[in-house]
Order: C-alpha cells, then structure tokens, then sequence
C-alpha cells in the first residue's frame, strides 16, 4: 500500500467539495501561510491547493451570476405579466366593486 505524500490523507477533489468546505479549507490555508513557521515540504502542495479551490471557487461565482443574471429577467415578466392581468400591486388596496366571494 502506497501512502499519501508526506504521509497524509487522501484529499477530497476540489471540485467534490461544498462551497463552504472549500472557503473554510482556503481559509486554514491562508492561515497555514501567515503562521510564518513555513514546512517547506508543504509549501508547493498548498500552493496548488489553494490555486485549484480559488478556481474552483471563482468558476462556481460565474456560473451562479450567469444563472442569476438569466432567471430575473424571467422572474421580473412573470411579474409583469401577472401584474397585467389584474392582480393588484402590494401597495395598491383592493377594488372594493370588484366581483368577490361574499
């Protein structure tokens, strides 16, 4: 059985990971780095860690603002359209001479 480099764990894929796992394993990341007491056996591994979960991470913004960015403007004409077949507004009080139950 081979072990892991350096001897540790197997890492979970970048791309595996949810994205508050990956912000809070860049975060120890980061930390690992400002400790000032660098393992240099670590050092290169980290790096391209870090590198793979800020793609990972930037990669998921973009998809999610292209999502967005294509749903409100099918949110905001459902709107519109039910707007034009009479609902009234949140502000606007009812039509107290329109048709009702009672």
């Amino acid at each position: 059985m081979t072990a892991a480099k350096n001897d540790e764990p197997a890492e979970t894929s970048v791309a595996e990971l949810s994205y508050t796992a990956a912000s809070r394993e860049l975060d120890e990341i980061v930390a690992f780095f400002e400790q000032g007491d660098l393992d240099i056996d670590q050092l290169v591994g980290r790096l391209e860690r870090a590198t793979a979960i800020v793609d990972e991470l930037d990669r998921r913004l973009r998809r999610t603002r292209a999502q967005v960015e294509d749903l409100v403007p099918r949110l905001e004409s459902a709107v519109a359209s039910t707007d034009r077949d009479g609902a009234p507004q949140p502000d606007e009080p009812p039509d107290d001479d329109a048709p009702g139950l009672f």
